[in-house]
């Protein structure tokens, strides 16, 4: 399979209106921002920049299986609809950390716990007017998983929510140090910093 692999501001243009507009504007106001804050403390994407390069790879692993699965058996849900909760999964993360003394990263006191970065996240999204249907409000909930609303007895997380959970842990926990700073194997992929 030739898959190409699209940058994170050709994938924002796959996303449907209303929200097209405002994932934009969301990243034209904090370009400087998104490559430069670190994907996360310790388990994937830890380097200057890895923030945009794990929104970036997580989407462009969306784009390869949606287009899979959906040949397959039709999915309850557009691209689009996944697009634009990959992009949104972690948006309170270049706000969340900051370096300790000895070089380490750690969450700043007001998003020291999943409730406060909840409450980052909602606010970011009203600040630009997203408008999130059920399904995406359960996407957005569910993308790292049902946690503590697991259940036997019920489906916590919908078809869209499991895709992109699916699509949000292959980045972080199989191709965790992708992309690669040189000569990675998917054609045209590469860091945003070498």
């Amino acid at each position: 399979m030739n898959t190409p692999y699209h940058s994170l501001e050709s994938m924002l243009e796959l996303i449907e209106e209303p929200n097209r507009s405002a994932c934009i504007k969301i990243f034209q106001d904090n370009e400087k921002l998104f490559k430069t804050a670190q994907g996360g403390s310790h388990n994937h994407h830890t380097w200057l920049g890895g923030y945009y390069d794990h929104v970036q790879e997580v989407m462009n692993i969306a784009i390869v299986l949606y287009t899979t699965l959906n040949s397959l058996r039709p999915l309850p849900f557009s691209l689009s609809d996944l697009l634009l909760i990959l992009y949104l999964h972690d948006i309170e993360k270049p706000w969340r950390y900051e370096m300790r003394d000895d070089g380490t990263l750690d969450n700043k006191p007001h998003m020291d716990t999943p409730e406060k970065q909840h409450i980052f996240r909602e606010k970011k999204l009203k600040e630009y007017s997203i408008l999130l249907t059920e399904e995406q409000e359960n996407g957005l909930k569910y993308v790292e998983g049902e946690g503590k609303d697991y259940s036997g007895k019920r489906r916590a997380m919908g078809p869209l929510a499991a895709l992109a959970h699916i699509c949000d842990v292959t980045s972080a926990r199989v191709y965790f140090d992708y992309p690669l700073i040189d000569n990675d194997s998917w054609e045209g992929a590469q860091r945003i910093h070498k």
